[in-house]
């Protein structure tokens, strides 16, 4: 499959000079050697069957994410293809427990940092601008089983230690830092985003408020942090987008959605305003939630942001008709299925306009740049052999992108400030929902299955040559 046989004419202006097109991965979800080099075990590491499993002892077979598509021994091969589809931003994670493997050290593991010297030079080499997430997922497991996770406030010196190494190996190299993934995704996840073991449904809200508190605290330390150690480096929260709407006009439909709404809306507004909203206090009040906030993390909570980056996948309804609220396969922080709405293969609903709402959204409300820092879809792929060579025909892949982009670009035109764009999953990984290989997102398809078979061979898909295409017009094919 060649770059001609996709090629679509100039349809519009270029986004704007200045704007990073990539991909992002997480490296729980693409580096494999899960005990080499020195590397603690993480909650990933005892989560075998994605995100609603229960976490095991310790590392069990079948879990694909032990070796992932190991990554750790061919990011040069990768990043290469990255800089063929003409990357100008990679976002990747580091793995905490690559650089304090138990997470309460007072040293950190040279050899993790060494390994990701190593990346950074590679991207560097394909002048490609690292954009680093600091913790993705992947709290090292000893700070779970022997704190508590995040509901223990020892995490917070923890993380800002943890963030000292970071700023003062790589400050210089990396200008583009986000704390915490996806951070209000704790509310439904709270083992894999807090690393808390006790299971949601027995979860007292105070304990999970709480946790919430520590991580926000942590971010804006890091954040004053970085301006001390890395001043010429920005650092973002990372947000999981994901509008709601009224499932119908009835008016206690659309309170119902504000009011959901708002629990998303929080965690931006606290890193970009520096306090609490008054409509959080309230609630938590209500449901019998006193924090336990210090003068001093008043304080901290004061240094905000320099811009917000988000994921964006899916968008939901909401309604105050209890008979009405029927869950959704793929809507994983809860909400209604919107009957107007397609969805992928894992139940997911297809919203490009969703997109446009967000971007509108968070510009208004925050004032801040923007970055979306995950798009994709997870589908099913098949090899084809054709002329050119061993191929995947994924044209809903790149209809899914090209639509999710044309409504970013109408985001701009409304007067967003839109800065990047990274797709997620830009090389095939293991989805982080439920732990399987056969749920692709990437441009790069990667020989490996759900049975841990394969010869993790890379091929370019279909929609490597289109993506590679748009960044080269820097976007003008976009219709």
């Amino acid at each position: 499959m060649t770059p001609a046989s996709i090629s679509r004419p100039l349809v519009g202006d270029p986004f704007p000079e200045g704007f990073l097109f990539g991909g992002a991965t997480a490296a729980n979800q693409i580096e494999g050697a899960y005990d080499v080099g020195g590397k603690g075990l993480s909650v990933q590491d005892v989560l075998p069957e994605g995100d609603q499993s229960p976490p095991t002892e310790g590392p069990t077979a079948g879990n694909l994410k032990l070796d992932a598509i190991d990554h750790f021994h061919r990011y040069r091969e990768d990043i290469a293809l990255f800089a063929e589809m003409g990357f100008t931003v990679y976002r990747f994670s580091i793995a905490w427990s690559r650089i304090f493997p138990r997470g309460d050290e007072e040293e950190p593991n040279e050899a993790g940092l060494d390994f990701y010297a190593r990346v950074l030079d590679e991207l560097e080499r394909h002048g490609i601008e690292p954009m680093v997430t600091i913790s993705h997922y992947e709290t090292p497991l000893h700070l779970a089983r022997g704190y508590g996770g995040w509901g223990s406030r020892q995490l917070i010196g923890f993380f800002e230690r943890y963030c000292r190494v970071l700023f003062e190996r790589f400050g210089h190299r990396v200008r583009y830092w986000l704390t915490f993934n996806e951070i209000n995704a704790v509310l439904e996840q709270p083992f894999m985003a807090g690393a808390i073991e006790t299971p949601l449904e027995e979860l007292d809200q105070q304990t999970l408020y709480q946790a919430v508190h520590h991580q926000l605290v942590a971010s804006a330390r890091a954040t004053r942090l970085a301006r001390e150690v890395a001043p010429n480096a920005q650092v973002g929260c990372m947000l999981l987008a994901m509008p709601i709407y009224p499932l119908t006009p009835d008016p206690a439909d659309v309170l119902a959605a504000q009011q959901a709404e708002q629990i998303n809306y929080a965690f931006g507004d606290v890193h970009c305003r520096g306090y609490y909203p008054q409509y959080l206090v309230n609630r938590l009040r209500r449901d019998g939630v006193e924090l336990e906030i210090t003068e001093q993390d008043r304080i901290d909570l004061r240094h905000t942001v320099d811009f917000v980056s988000f994921s964006y996948y899916i968008s939901v309804c909401e309604t105050a008709d209890p008979e009405r609220r029927v869950r959704g396969e793929g809507n994983f922080l809860g909400g209604v299925p919107n009957p107007a709405l397609a969805a992928s293969e894992w139940g997911w609903q297809i919203d490009p306009v969703g997109l446009r709402v967000v971007l509108n959204a968070y510009w208004d409300r925050w004032q801040k740049p923007l970055f979306i820092v995950e798009n994709g879809v997870g589908a099913v792929d098949t090899v084809v052999q054709t002329d050119e060579g061993p191929t995947v025909l994924d044209d809903d892949r790149i209809d899914f992108l090209h639509d999710h982009l044309s409504q970013a670009r109408k985001a701009i035109a409304d007067g967003v400030d839109l800065r990047g764009f990274a797709a997620w999953g830009c090389i095939d990984l293991v989805s982080a929902s439920t732990a399987q290989m056969s749920k692709r997102y990437g441009f790069i398809h990667v020989d490996r299955a759900d049975d841990g078979t394969g010869t993790m061979r890379r091929l370019r898909k279909k929609s490597f040559h289109w993506y590679r295409e748009v960044i080269a017009s820097h976007g003008a094919v976009i219709g």
